[in-house]
């Protein structure tokens, strides 16, 4: 008599069979692509209302007045030329740093000497603020007050 104890091969193969279409499954369902994605579309919608609500403390202190870099041809917010160049007016008294899209590498943006925010600014006729922000799950994320 013979009496080994153990696994053959067979069944071992078909342990990690299953194990491998398990987990297959697992990654399918969680997406980890997507949940990136979708957090950075939430950390642009709070940057964006971070922004207005900075700008709009801005108007009410000087009673209705716009930062004068905000036109109404829409700009990205930064320092180069062309720019809409708002850190200066908003940083630190509005907000402690202008906040930066999530897919840059950096930090806050305190140093108004040089920064890229990203995010666009518009002003229409009735001086109406529009933030726009990109976004990979949908077309953009766009706030108006």
């Amino acid at each position: 008599m013979n009496n080994k104890k153990g696994f053959t091969l067979i069944e071992i193969l078909l342990v990690i069979v299953i194990i491998a279409v398990l987990a297959g499954i697992v990654l399918i369902a969680v997406n980890p692509a997507r949940q990136v994605s979708q957090a950075n579309d939430a950390q642009r919608r709070s940057d964006v209302n971070s922004i207005l609500n900075a700008i709009h403390q801005y108007a009410i202190d000087n009673r209705g007045a716009l930062p004068s870099s905000i036109t109404t041809s829409a700009q990205t917010m930064g320092s180069s030329v062309g720019q809409a160049n708002i850190c200066s007016n908003l940083v630190p008294t509005y907000i402690a740093a202008l906040p930066y899209d999530p897919t840059a590498s950096g930090s806050g943006y305190t140093d108004c000497a040089s920064y890229n925010t990203g995010y666009t600014v518009i002003k229409d006729a009735n001086n109406r603020i529009t933030v726009n922000a990109a976004s990979a799950e949908v077309d953009s994320i766009s706030v108006t007050r």
